[in-house]
This record gives C-alpha cells, structure tokens and sequence, in this order.
C-alpha cells in the first residue's frame, strides 16, 4: 500500500487523478451536452434546464459531506470508490438513451451520475483536508484543480472527435471506462484516520456558521462562480453559431479553456500561499472582469483563443485560491460537512444560476451581453470579499 505521508507526490497525484475524473464530466457537461442538443435542435434554454436539474447534486453537497462525516470510522476513501462505480454505471447506461425522444430518462440517469460523482468529490475533499496543514493548501488545491482542468482539456479534445466521428453515445461509453480505470487508483493507497467524528455535529455545524466571517464567506461562494458559469455555456455556442465553427474544431479551441487553467491553478495555487488569499483573489477578479467584458470583441476565432485562454489562466487562479480560503474557514473535523457546504454554494453560482440562466439571458439578450453579465458578476464577488475577514489559525 501507498504511505501517503511518506511519499508527497503520490499526495498529490492521488487528488489530481481524482479531479481529474470530475474534470471529464465537466467537459461532457459544458461541451458535449450543448453542441448534442443543438444537433438535436433543443433549444438553449431547455439545455440550461437540463444542466441545472442534473448539477442539483453539487449544490447540496452538504447532504454527501454529511453522510461522509457521520461514518468516518470507515473512512474517506471507501466513498471515493463508490462514488466513481456510480458514476461510471450511470455514464454507461446514459450512452443508450437519446433525449430527443427520452429526455426524463437522460436526465434521471444523468441525475444519478452526478450524485456518484459529487460522492467522489466530496470524500475527495474531506481527505484532503484531513491530510493537508494550511501552508500547503494552494499547492494542493492547485495540483486539485489542475487535475480537474486537465480533465475537462483531454474531455473537450477526445470527446469532440469522438463525437464527430462515431456518436455522441461513444463519448458517454469511453467516459465512463476512463472513470472505472482511475478509481482503481485509491485500491493501492494505504488511507490513516486523523481526525474523529464530532458526537454532537449539528450544534458543532450551528457554531462554526454563526461566525460572521463564514456567514459572509457564503454569499461570497456563489458570487464568484456565476461568471464562469454563463461564459462554459455560451462560449462553444458562440464558436459554432457565430463564428460558424463545426463540432472537431469547436472541441480543439474549447480545450484552450481548461489547458489554460492548468497553469492558472498552479500558479494561483502558489500565489495564494506566498501572497495571501485575498490578494491573489482580487488579481484574478481584477484581471477576468476586464477580459470576459472583451469577448465581446471576439469577431474571429483567432482573437477568441486568446482572450478565453487568458480567461481560463484566471480561472484556473481563481479556483486553486478561493479554494484554499475555503479550507481557511472550514473545521477539520467537519471537513466532509462544512467544506462541501462552500463548494455547494460555489456550484450554486456556477451551475444553478450561471448555467442555468445561460440559455434564458442567451435568448433574451443576445451574446455580447451575456459577455457583458460576466464581467459585471465579478465586480459584485469583489465588493463581497472586500468584507471576509480572517483570524491566524496555527497548522
């Protein structure tokens, strides 16, 4: 068995190897879904139905990091393997399901997936923060999200050719044999308990939120992610009916996007050690406000690579730092709980509301203003952090 103590890199290619699976379900989620439906003429707006109704797991995140919490005595890690079996099953058997003529079912399973998915995150993150002192904490949520973003890079990639040359059922089959091999992984770490469970969790869960900081971290959560949330959705849109794109090319310049952030969260994994939290958030704030404004200029595909790359840069900093301020705030021994109620919130900007009403200001508005909107959510998260304030916490 693997000691993860004794060797640091297998740390971190244990958890990026992990989110680098949800990385994959990101790209279905984000590329495939929305070029699938408009092959199959479904409208954006039932599109952003679908995403927000099936993401209705990674926003009650809470209700898995409480399962995960309550029987910590069997550990983090036997839920990390049932989570990927699920989400590898319900991968499989959606390959057979069309949703031009079965879409309740689609959506069911589809449903299920992302339970056993937001499973394996969940548990993924309670590890993680059980094992990780505070100094470390960019650096891992760095390699974290470097494994997600190079995820959803090959996904886009493989997924579109994929698509564009056998079927878009192919792409749920190879997804989810790419899931079942990398749960095989866990099989070999050797896992160590460090922390029991709270006996009196619901009133320990009461404490910790009725500090103001975290009160005030949760509004922030949401604000954050609405942005990228909107430009996931619209942006493989705009390429194939704006810029006139077809599906393989749309795959290739959509993977700028997540290699991007590959760089972004290492980097901003780093910063937010060595600089601060706060600090790298208002950089990476400052910088993708002024740059999701600009696609609006994106005339050609050749202006557009460049500005969502370095959009993608920005938010791969911005999950790697805010990130590593929400294992800042979060009790360790609550990690399944508390911090699974941040990422809820996270996914509640990001899928519930910025996919969700992608499709609905997409119809109304138009493209340039929805690249407009984004801009515009980043100076709302801005003025949020302003009033987080932190105490030092020893490691």
């Amino acid at each position: 068995m693997i000691d993860l103590e004794k060797y640091k890199l297998a740390k971190y290619f244990l958890f990026s190897s992990l989110y680098f699976s949800e990385g994959l379900k990101w790209s279905i989620w984000v590329v495939v879904l929305p070029l699938y439906f408009d092959d199959l003429s479904i409208s954006p707006t039932i599109l952003g139905l679908v995403i927000a109704i099936t993401g209705i797991p990674t926003m009650i995140k809470f209700i898995f990091g409480g399962v995960i919490d309550y029987f910590i005595k069997y550990g983090r890690k036997k839920f990390v393997l049932i989570g990927g079996l699920t989400a590898s099953i319900s991968l499989f058997i959606v390959a057979f399901i069309n949703p031009d003529t079965s879409l309740i079912p689609f959506m069911l399973i589809f449903f299920i997936g992302t339970i056993g998915i937001t499973f394996l995150d969940v548990a993924s993150d309670a590890w993680a923060i059980e094992i990780t002192k505070e100094k470390e904490r960019g650096k891992i949520n760095g390699a974290m999200f470097a494994g997600i973003f190079i995820g959803m890079g090959a996904g886009s990639i493989l997924f579109t050719q994929i698509a564009s040359n056998f079927s878009y059922s192919a792409v749920f089959l190879v997804c989810s044999l790419m899931v079942f091999l990398i749960i095989l992984y866990p099989l070999a770490v050797k896992e160590i308990k460090k922390v029991k469970r709270i006996e009196k969790m619901t009133s320990a869960i009461i404490d910790e939120f009725k500090k103001k900081y975290v009160q005030i971290f949760c509004l922030f959560a949401p604000a954050s992610a609405i942005s990228g949330g909107l430009l996931l959705i619209v942006v493989p849109l705009y390429m194939k009916n704006v810029l006139m794109i077809d599906v393989a090319q749309v795959g290739l310049i959509a993977a700028i996007f997540p290699t991007t952030n590959i760089f972004g969260s290492l980097v901003g994994g780093t910063m937010a050690d060595s600089w601060g939290r706060k600090p790298t958030i208002y950089a990476v704030f400052i910088g993708s406000m002024i740059f999701s404004a600009s696609l609006i200029f994106a005339d050609t595909w050749q202006i557009l690579a460049v500005l969502y790359g370095i959009i993608g840069f920005l938010f791969g900093g911005l999950y790697a730092s805010v990130g590593a301020l929400s294992m800042d705030v979060t009790n360790p021994r609550l990690a399944g709980t508390q911090f699974s109620i941040y990422m809820a919130l996270f996914n509640v900007g990001e899928v519930g509301i910025g996919n969700g009403m992608a499709g609905i200001l997409l119809d109304n508005l138009g493209y340039e203003r929805v690249f407009l909107f984004a801009g515009l959510f980043y100076g709302l998260a801005i003025l949020i952090l302003y009033y987080i304030r932190l105490k030092k916490k020893n490691n």
